[in-house]
C-alpha cells in the first residue's frame, strides 16, 4: 500500500475534517527501509505549523539523547510515527491526549510497509502502553528504568519535552544509565 494512499485516506477521514478544512495534513515521517522507528505522542502546535516532526525544543533534546543530529533524524534511517498525526489541542497541563483511532487503525497499515526496522523507540506512556500492553510496568518511570526487559525490539524513553525537566532531575538513572545504552544501540544500528 502506498503512503500517498494512506495520506489521502487520513485527509478524507471525517474524524480529521477540522484539520483538512484548515489545510493541515497528517504529520509523520515514513521510509519503508528505515532502520529505526520512533513512536511518539503527537505533533505539538509548533510542529503542526512547520509540518516537521521534532522541529522544536523536544527535537533538540531528542537528537542529543540519541547522539545524532537533525539531518540524521529526518533522514532515510528513521521513521517517526506519532500516536496521533495531528496536534490534538491544548489541555490544562500540556497537550490533549492523542486520539486513539490513529494508532489503532493507521499504525498497523504503516507498520506493514516497513521492511528493515531494527529498533523501535517508544516515547512516553501513550506509546508504551499501546505497544507494550500488559508488559508496561506500573508507571512510565518503572517502564523506562527497566528498558532492558523490552530489548531488542523496543526501547522505552520519557518524552524529551522541556516539561519533563523535573522528571529528569528526579530520575538520574535516565541520563546516567539509560541514555548511554540508547546511544550505543543507535550507533551500532547506523
Amino acid at each position: 500500500m502506498q503512503v500517498e494512499y494512506i495520506i489521502e485516506k487520513l485527509k478524507n477521514d471525517p474524524r480529521n475534517k477540522k484539520y483538512t478544512d484548515r489545510g493541515i495534513g497528517p504529520i509523520f515521517q515514513f521510509n519503508k527501509d528505515s532502520k529505526i522507528l520512533i513512536i511518539g505522542q503527537a505533533p505539538g502546535k509548533k510542529v503542526e505549523e512547520s509540518g516537521i516532526l521534532f522541529n522544536d525544543k523536544s527535537g533538540e533534546n531528542l537528537v542529543d539523547w540519541l547522539g545524532i543530529n537533525m539531518d540524521t533524524l529526518h533522514g532515510k534511517d528513521f521513521s517517526i510515527i506519532p500516536m496521533d498525526f495531528y496536534f490534538p489541542g491544548k489541555a490544562k497541563n500540556g497537550d490533549k491526549a492523542p486520539r486513539k483511532f490513529i494508532s489503532e487503525e493507521y499504525h498497523p497499515i504503516l507498520l506493514e510497509e516497513h521492511n528493515n526496522i531494527k529498533l523501535t523507540i517508544l516515547i512516553g506512556a501513550y506509546a508504551q502502553k499501546f505497544y507494550l500492553k500488559d508488559k508496561f510496568k506500573k508507571n512510565l518511570t518503572e517502564t523506562v528504568k527497566n528498558f532492558k526487559d523490552y530489548l531488542p525490539e523496543y526501547f522505552p524513553i520519557v518524552h524529551p519535552s522541556p516539561l519533563n525537566n523535573r522528571w529528569l532531575a528526579k530520575n538520574s538513572f535516565f541520563k546516567q544509565d539509560t541514555l548511554p545504552q540508547l546511544k550505543k544501540m543507535i550507533k551500532s544500528i547506523l
